[in-house]
């Protein structure tokens, strides 16, 4: 009854993320993987390539089986469905729980990638913004690692089951330094600031 009032009295309700999250916390992560499609044993499961000189091709598994059991085993390879499969990933760091861009005093704060070593004024966007998405405006957590999935896809985020013991899961950590430098191309500076710095007056920004 508890958590059907609890549940009740946060109908449509805005909750932070840092009412659920905090720093340092570790979390599981659960989505879909990004699809690959249907896909042959060489790719799927990472089976050895017979030689050059097969018949009948060589992206094949040689011997899927004895004669009997007269039925093919669970354990052998075979081609099939590759990637967008329902994964949960366990203990995923949370380094830093962002704020979006805000308005203070009349003006647009987005210094949301500065550290206490590396005061420069820049958001967590990369110059271009993330390939395939956009600009982050909103809320955001920075995890550790690789995430599940495409971009812009949905995830579930929720607490560990597990009690966490181990130093590695319960450090702080104090980031020093987080590179927004373009994730299209060679990326050489982190702001448009930078950029400007460097290359001096450009034609394109010439008036007329």
């Amino acid at each position: 009854a508890d958590k059907v009032d609890f549940a009740r009295k946060h109908f449509e309700q805005s909750i932070p993320v840092t009412d659920v999250f905090a720093m340092d916390e570790c979390i599981d992560i659960i989505g879909v993987t990004k699809g690959h499609g249907f896909k042959g044993v060489t790719s799927r499961w990472h089976t050895k390539k017979l030689p050059r000189k097969t018949h009948k091709g060589l992206r094949k598994v040689a011997c899927i089986g004895a004669w009997h059991p007269s039925r093919i085993q669970y354990t052998v390879p075979r081609a099939g469905q590759k990637g967008y499969h329902h994964r949960t990933e366990i203990n995923k760091k949370i380094y830093r729980i962002g704020e979006g861009y805000k308005m203070k005093d009349g003006k647009l704060v987005k210094n949301n990638a500065a550290t206490d070593y590396d005061l420069a004024d820049k958001s967590i966007n990369p110059m271009g913004g993330f390939p395939h998405y956009g600009e982050v405006k909103q809320d955001f957590l920075m995890i550790k690692g690789a995430c599940i999935g495409h971009k812009k896809r949905l995830l579930t985020l929720r607490k560990s089951l597990l009690t966490l013991t181990k130093r590695r899961y319960n450090e702080k950590v104090s980031l020093k330094f987080i590179d927004t430098s373009s994730k299209f191309g060679h990326g050489r500076f982190q702001t448009p600031a930078d950029k400007a710095a460097f290359m001096g007056p450009l034609k394109k920004d010439k008036k007329e």
